[in-house]
């Protein structure tokens, strides 16, 4: 099984550990949160794509008093997420056949969207636009390149690729997402590319 196949799996296998190391508490990414909470209405619904066990991220939304929808297809971090956060919507699927039917206030895919291969984050773009409302805000992490990056986790292979900062903004621009602000390998967030758009 290939390393970008075998995403979902590892994230099962590793999930408890995983979530221990991903923290309580916003870390690097809070000052990218909290600009993503100031695009957002008064108790918005939000889609968290790619969710894992719901921390820090979806504590943070909802903690500011926005309703929280998450999205992975792991069921080991889901099964944290629930218990980490009752009230809130948990669906196990995947970000790549993701059709709610709605749309959302915000969307945000921090650290998840990444895993994706080349041609699985080209398809995402439409969805994004099928879930996004009106104005509504995008929060997304990227490579700053091109390419693809092997990490690991576990002792298992852990797959990264990234578009080019072009075809992103091409992608976005297609979909209907202004583009309001763009880091690669931002040192105040822990060397993170951060794309932040608006659905117009």
């Amino acid at each position: 099984m290939d390393a970008a196949a075998d995403i979902i799996r590892l994230y099962t296998r590793h999930g408890p550990a995983w979530a221990r190391d991903r923290g309580e508490a916003p870390g690097t990414e809070a000052a990218w949160i909290a600009r993503f909470l100031a695009l957002l209405p008064p108790a918005g619904e939000v889609l968290d794509i790619g969710c894992g066990s719901g921390a820090p991220i979806a504590t943070a939304l909802a903690a500011a008093g926005h309703r929280v929808t998450g999205l992975d297809a792991s069921p080991t971090l889901l099964a944290l997420a629930r218990a980490r956060l009752p009230d809130a919507e948990w669906i196990e699927a995947d970000m790549r056949a993701m059709d709610l039917g709605r749309r959302f206030d915000g969307l945000i895919a921090w650290d998840s969207f990444f895993h994706l291969d080349h041609d699985a984050q080209r398809g995402m773009f439409p969805r994004f636009a099928a879930h996004a409302a009106p104005g509504a805000p995008l929060l997304f992490t990227t490579g700053p390149r091109h390419g693809v990056a092997m990490g690991a986790y576990g002792g298992d292979p852990l797959f990264h690729a990234s578009l080019d900062a072009a075809e992103y903004r091409a992608l976005l621009a297609a979909h209907g997402f202004a583009v309001l602000d763009h880091r690669a390998e931002d040192p105040a967030s822990g060397g993170h590319t951060i794309w932040l758009a608006r659905h117009v």
